[in-house]
């Protein structure tokens, strides 16, 4: 054994890498009517899409099916075995089906298949061999493009699950886009998840709405002081209603820079005329992004209106995982 040749170890892997990137490519290249058949046979579904495969292509399959539902197509893994066993009885006219088979000619595979051609189900093969049983027995084949797989004798599905994967995913992304899923939908359905929380925090959830710090135009840097100390940082000038400006504590301490006096000196003169607003109806993540590129620690929110309705925080919004 070759196990401390570094050298050796890295070039296979990178021989790896290589032989599954080319075959992306090509299966890229190689995209065309089929796909756009499949794409509208899925996005058109008014019942569920069965994913099916035996093996590795079975675990493939697995994923495929629960990309599909996290993104707003119902979708179920179905065993071809247990199919044939009973488990047909999920199965409506109604539905789409995705085989996966490399060689296309699995048992297994082609006795759902005839199953699911009786019940009237739309049939998509995904396999290596376009002229095989399981492709003339669908209603359209994605050519898988996988001669050689990456293992070297060219017998662990390799290659070919990696292929099957991507196109799984293209499928599920161009089915979504087709059906105008948004963020808003993935959220919904991931409700519990770190992600689920980024997507739907809004600014409103988070933002401090009561005992505002809020000055008047005529106010002097005295008031202000006092309301960075006691409302974390900040103070908004308002006028109206609206936001006129604002001043923070970073302005207060370039203040003292240079002047002594500073308590008498008028808000005016010191507060950020420019400054940067929040929508309460915003994304958190979106608001955090801004923060954080400018190095804002706390932002005044308007309303549609442009009236001032709150201040959020950047500690709030990374709190409520708004990131």
């Amino acid at each position: 054994m070759d196990v401390h040749d570094s050298a050796v170890l890295i070039e296979r892997g990178r021989r790896v890498l290589a032989l599954e990137a080319e075959a992306l490519r090509a299966s890229e290249a190689a995209l065309g009517d089929a796909f756009v058949h499949a794409v509208r046979l899925l996005a058109a579904c008014t019942g569920r899409v069965i994913v099916a495969g035996v093996g590795k292509s079975g675990l493939v399959g697995r994923k495929m099916a629960a990309t599909f539902t996290s993104t707003g197509t119902p979708a179920m893994f179905l065993h071809p075995v247990e199919s044939v066993h009973g488990d047909l009885g999920i199965v409506g006219a109604d539905d789409v089906a995705i085989l996966i088979s490399k060689s296309g000619e699995s048992d297994e595979l082609l006795g759902l298949i005839e199953a699911l051609a009786r019940l009237g189900v739309r049939r998509i093969a995904m396999t290596a061999v376009p002229s095989s049983r399981l492709s003339r027995l669908s209603d359209v084949t994605l050519d898988l493009l996988v001669r050689e797989e990456a293992c070297p004798h060219d017998l662990a599905p390799t290659t070919s699950t990696t292929v099957t994967m991507a196109l799984g995913d293209a499928l599920a992304v161009a089915v979504l886009q087709a059906k105008g899923f948004q963020a808003e939908d993935f959220a919904r359905l991931h409700p519990g998840g770190a992600l689920g929380r980024r997507l739907l925090t809004r600014v409103s959830d988070v933002m401090v709405r009561e005992t505002l710090p809020v000055l008047a135009r005529t106010a002097t840097m005295r008031e202000a002081v006092v309301l960075l100390a006691e409302r974390r940082g900040i103070a908004v000038v308002v006028e109206q209603g609206r936001v006129s400006g604002v001043v923070t504590a970073g302005d207060l301490t370039r203040l003292l820079e240079r002047q002594q006096d500073v308590l008498s000196v008028p808000v005016e003169a010191v507060m950020s005329t420019s400054p940067r607003l929040a929508e309460d109806h915003e994304l958190g993540s979106a608001v955090v992004h801004r923060m954080e590129t400018h190095g804002i620690m706390a932002m005044p929110v308007i309303d549609t209106a442009g009236q001032l309705v709150g201040v959020v925080h950047l500690h709030d919004l990374m709190r409520a995982g708004a990131v």
